[in-house]
């Protein structure tokens, strides 16, 4: 999945509350580090979202219909405008490492953080698939 589509996944959810928009209401744990990882990379993105209407009424638009596929869709496209230049390739990178320490946290009856382990498996009915047993690089 590309860090545009990843992006957008990870920060819609979030989008009423970083707007204002609404209260919302988060659990305890893995929400709630999901959370902080959303503000800081809207904090980032804010400057270049208040740049440019278009993004920042896409932003808008998806706080306020967050399953309009049309919404998602323009979304994801302002974003990689902004993320895809030149000038924002530091920006680009500081959101991918965010992003990359919020999907090693999953969601539900048990959570594993294998980042760098062999193996790790907990929960009922637990299933591991595609795992690669070659050498580290």
């Amino acid at each position: 999945m590309d860090i545009i589509t990843s992006l957008v996944a990870f920060l819609s959810p979030y989008l009423p509350a970083l707007l204002g928009l609404g209260s919302k209401a988060l659990g305890k744990g893995a929400d709630k580090l999901a959370e902080k990882g959303a503000e800081e990379i809207f904090k980032k993105l804010s400057p270049q979202l208040d740049a440019k209407p278009s993004a920042k009424d896409a932003v808008v638009y998806v706080a306020e219909n967050p399953d309009d596929a049309d919404g998602l869709g323009q979304l994801r496209l302002q974003l990689k405008k902004i993320l895809e230049a030149p000038e924002n390739a530091t920006l680009k990178a500081e959101i991918e490492k965010i992003l990359e320490g919020e999907s090693s946290t999953g969601t539900g009856k048990f959570n594993v953080n294998a980042q760098g382990a062999n193996i790790g498996v907990i929960g009922d009915h637990a299933k591991v698939d595609n795992m690669n047993f070659g050498t580290k690089p």
